[in-house]
């Protein structure tokens, strides 16, 4: 029996996440990027994590074939920039600020924080594709995260 697809978005919507931008490089160079909040760690040693893509993502085309790609976590006051890399339409990039990883991809001003990976797998399950990445470089800074729960997005109260 399969459970019904609004009582299951209604259950996840309960489980609150940290609001992610992934950013990558398409095969030409251009920079890429969305919002994800799939995003968990897998190990320690090594240290791996794992998001999660549509695949009727903007960018999947791109992911799919990427080698490289950065987390980017994102603080409390970057709501617009998490809606502007949600929506397909946008120019992503346009008049942000950035630095650039080791890998080449888009390290975003004020984020919390940033993993810079190297895609060791893929596994394409559902409607989704899961990318396994070790992390090659971190840095971390002071600040609240961006939440996302029961389809909007949410500061934490502390």
């Amino acid at each position: 029996m399969t459970i019904d697809q609004h009582a299951f978005r209604a259950v996840l919507g309960r489980f609150s996440s940290g609001v992610t931008i992934v950013t990558l490089l398409d095969a030409g160079g251009a920079d890429c990027g969305m919002t994800v909040s799939a995003f968990c760690s897998v190990s320690l040693e090594p240290p791996l994590i794992l998001i999660c893509v549509d695949h009727a993502a903007s960018v999947q085309d791109s992911m799919s074939k990427a080698e490289n790609f950065t987390v980017n976590i994102l603080s409390e006051g970057q709501e617009a920039l998490a809606r502007r890399f949600a929506d397909p339409e946008s120019d992503r990039f346009a008049e942000i600020g950035f630095s650039r990883a080791g890998n080449g991809t888009a390290i975003l001003n004020d984020a919390l924080g940033y993993l810079q990976c190297k895609v060791i797998t893929r596994h394409s399950t559902g409607d989704h594709d899961i990318v396994i990445g070790e992390v090659e470089e971190a840095s971390a800074h002071e600040g609240r995260p961006l939440l996302y729960y029961r389809g909007g997005y949410a500061q934490l109260e502390r």
